[in-house]
């Protein structure tokens, strides 16, 4: 009878965030992927086309769409190696007998609190007008306007991600530094090991859950960043910094190619996918139990 009256109880809970699930994410997930096969506007008075799969081969040969690939895919490598960088030394430092880590942890963190719409408005301020007026006073510098510069533009939106999405990551990171249980630290230390090898080959090996965990997160957020991308360079200049989710947001609500951007956001979930699996199945392989 107490079972029965538990087995109630979870339903209450469980069901209304399973029918908000279905109804925001898995309904309009095949509704969606319907949709790729017609050339629509998305207007409900104009007709549907069926094409077939005419979308996704359109897509293959589609120029812009392959060149915010390329971006993509250069911003998502060079993001996640600073992002877990940056996190893997942050956590480093604030799990030491620093007087103020605590402290510490808060302000690192603190940025991922910030949307992403009001940091891209942000650091465009910093970015774009601020430069200007410091490569004003200090001519010859690296200190000029980044958003209208392709190259800086995409190194601007690489540093934003990097110090929005860094202190979630220290965070993991912190977790799986202090799992380590101290007797295998002491045991390292009365070996001999010094700190770079306590690290190398003592932390770093049982840390690799941790590793496999935001190797995830990162791939996976800076693949389908949107939020910053169009409040910081809007794509620009000239389409430089269009990622992936741009591109497919362009193309559905400014080109009204409804179906032809559904077929791209099919692809591009594919692409993710894949490309985050294989991480995950890769890392875990040397994950190390203690």
């Amino acid at each position: 009878m107490k079972r029965k009256n538990n087995a109630f109880w979870y339903a209450i809970f469980v069901l209304p965030l399973v029918f908000v699930f279905v109804t925001v994410v898995i309904i309009p997930f095949f509704i969606g992927i319907g949709y790729s096969f017609f050339s629509w506007d998305g207007l409900p008075l104009n007709p549907k086309i069926f094409v077939g799969l005419d979308n996704f081969i359109k897509a293959f040969s589609d120029k812009r769409f392959l060149s915010s690939a390329i971006k993509t895919t250069i911003f998502t490598l060079l993001s996640v190696i600073t992002i877990n960088i940056f996190g893997l030394f942050f956590a480093l430092i604030v799990t030491t007998k620093l007087k103020v880590r605590n402290i510490a942890r808060t302000m690192i963190f603190m940025p991922y609190l910030i949307g992403g719409l009001i940091l891209g408005f942000i650091w465009s301020f910093i970015l774009g007008d601020a430069f200007s007026y410091i490569g004003e006073k200090l001519p010859h510098s690296i200190f000029f306007n980044w958003l209208l510069s392709p190259t800086f533009a995409l190194i601007g939106l690489v540093v934003v991600v990097t110090w929005q999405m860094a202190g979630y990551i220290m965070i993991i990171y912190i977790a799986g530094i202090q799992s380590i249980p101290d007797d295998i630290i002491e045991a390292a230390k009365v070996d001999g090991a010094g700190f770079w090898g306590t690290l190398l080959r003592i932390k770093f090996p049982l840390i690799m859950p941790s590793f496999t965990i935001c190797l995830f997160f990162s791939l996976s957020n800076c693949f389908k960043v949107f939020d910053v991308n169009y409040s910081l360079t809007g794509g620009g200049p000239s389409n430089a910094t269009e990622m992936f989710a741009m591109n497919i947001y362009n193309e559905i609500f400014k080109l009204n190619h409804y179906g032809y951007g559904q077929s791209k956001a099919i692809i591009f979930l594919f692409i993710v996918a894949i490309i985050t699996l294989f991480q995950v199945s890769v890392t875990k392989k040397r994950e190390v139990e203690m």
